[in-house]
């Protein structure tokens, strides 16, 4: 009787030529497909075996099913939590002369390290050197591929065997647990800490310089603030000692601001120029925060010490490849001429002004029918990027018809591309800065879709949001929880600013 259940069974050639398989091998190619025919059938003759019974449901159907395999676990999402440069969805997005400027090189052979006039070897580090030079103030710069190997490189090549000194109050730790003790354990450098937690003073720099001292290193507490009775030295208090004694002063700016968060309305993250201006020796930041490029670490100062840097074994470990050294130049641009706020997503999405997000915001709460409304609420910057600062915006926020917010969420999630969004007080909040206006309508059918409402109805023909919106349509609630669509925190993201 089981053998006559076995050869009810498609062979796996049988199910490759339905149609329908036929269709998903043209997508994916034929040998995923044909190994996931060959797991689907192998779980049949298990399920034979232990029941001496066929399974439900047709073979053809279970195998469409796990079809959602064979797509890349590496995947784009709509960002719909409000927070701008979310560490856990890929950082800073790209602008567009970005992503051409990386397709561009990496189409094809370049003079990455190839000088063209003099038909001799060139060097992959003097592509980004004039830009950074110019954007900073700094006399050299060099980029490797995140900034937790530019502090590496820097205390590696500049401190190796002698001390460093830093406050107490900058030994932090930055995403997925690295903690800049370690860091500087690893460069061979000897950590020499000075002051307390909340108050460091110059003269504890000074009494703790010996023979040995090689720097003096400040570490930007880029993801959380110290508020009360505190003390910490400028970097020109800083640099002035070092100067005296002799010393280098590196400063890791984390995040590594160009522009001046102060225009938008939020306090003041430190800018790489002023670290030059301050007298800083390297000035260490991120490329795919604040920068909003991609993934890179970059380090500028004097030409002295990043020649050294350049010249350092680690360099060739930690360099930058063509596509992102390409991709990092055209960001840079951006800035050099002047279009940075319009031209790279982070900043675009910082500097949306509230009616635009208004707008989307009712188009979304529109679709969500009676269970949507209009309200007030926060956006985040993130990525370790201005503790505690956060950017008034208007969310979409969903009630649930089952009350489960959390179901809500996961069939977000199993959109394609997956929709991510946040929780609180029982409901779904969509922010609509982090999302491109492109992806409006994804978002609206997709909502219709979950609540059960059909497809999205054109603009100008929803039903308004629920009884409980104001006459302009707005119902205030702040919507700060701080909790993604799984529950996890995400307003105060784990990685520190200096994009590791």
């Amino acid at each position: 009787m089981t053998n006559d259940l076995y050869r009810l069974l498609p062979s796996v050639d049988r199910l490759l030529a339905d149609p329908r398989v036929a269709a998903l091998a043209s997508r994916h190619g034929h040998a995923p497909v044909a190994d996931l025919a060959r797991r689907v059938l192998d779980e049949y003759r298990a399920a034979i075996a232990d029941t001496a019974a066929l399974p439900p449901g047709e073979v053809v159907a279970t195998l469409l099913d796990r079809s959602a395999t064979l797509r890349p676990t590496l995947r784009r999402v709509v960002n719909a939590t409000g927070v701008v440069i979310h560490t856990n969805l890929g950082r800073a997005p790209l602008s567009a002369a970005t992503l051409r400027a990386m397709e561009h090189i990496g189409a094809g052979y370049s003079n990455l390290e190839f000088d063209v006039e003099s038909g001799e070897r060139g060097s992959r580090f003097a592509h980004l050197q004039s830009l950074l030079c110019r954007l900073t103030g700094a006399e050299d710069g060099i980029a490797v591929n995140n900034n937790a190997s530019a502090l590496l490189l820097a205390l590696g090549a500049l401190c190796a065997g002698r001390e460093v000194i830093i406050s107490r109050g900058q030994l932090v730790e930055i995403g997925g647990g690295f903690r800049i003790p370690d860091v500087m354990r690893q460069s061979g450098a000897q950590l020499v800490e000075v002051g307390t937690t909340n108050r460091t003073y110059v003269r504890d720099f000074a009494e703790a310089v010996t023979e040995r001292t090689a720097a003096i290193l400040r570490v930007h507490a880029s993801n959380f603030r110290v508020v009360g009775f505190t003390e910490t030295p400028t970097l020109a208090a800083l640099g002035a000692l070092a100067r005296e004694r002799g010393l280098l002063l590196i400063d890791d700016l984390g995040s590594g601001a160009l522009l001046d968060t102060r225009r938008y309305g939020m306090a003041p993250e430190p800018m790489v120029q002023e670290s030059i201006a301050a007298g800083a020796d390297v000035a260490l930041f991120s490329g795919d925060k604040l920068l909003g490029g991609p993934q890179a670490g970059i380090a500028v100062g004097r030409a002295e010490a990043i020649a050294t840097m350049r010249r350092h074994p680690l360099a060739r470990a930690v360099r930058l490849d063509k596509a992102a050294i390409a991709g990092l130049g055209a960001t840079l641009e951006h800035y050099d001429r002047d279009e940075a706020e319009h031209e790279i997503p982070v900043w675009r999405m910082i500097a949306t002004p509230m009616d635009q997000l208004a707008r989307r915001a009712r188009s979304w709460s529109r679709a969500c029918g009676p269970h949507g409304i209009t309200t007030e609420g926060r956006s985040t910057v993130g990525g370790g990027s201005l503790p505690g600062e956060d950017l008034p915006t208007m969310l979409c926020a969903v009630t649930p018809p089952s009350g489960n917010a959390q179901e809500i969420a996961a069939a977000l999630r199993a959109a394609d591309p997956p929709i991510v969004a946040r929780i609180a007080d029982d409901r779904v909040l969509l922010d609509p800065r982090t999302v491109e206006a492109r992806e409006d309508r994804h978002v609206e059918a997709t909502l219709r879709m979950v609540l059960g409402l059909g497809a999205a109805p054109s603009h100008g023909t929803a039903t308004s949001g629920g009884a409980a919106n104001r006459a302009d349509g707005t119902n205030r609630a702040d919507g700060t929880d701080g909790t993604d669509a799984s529950g996890t925190a995400i307003a105060a993201d784990e990685d520190h600013g200096a994009g590791r």
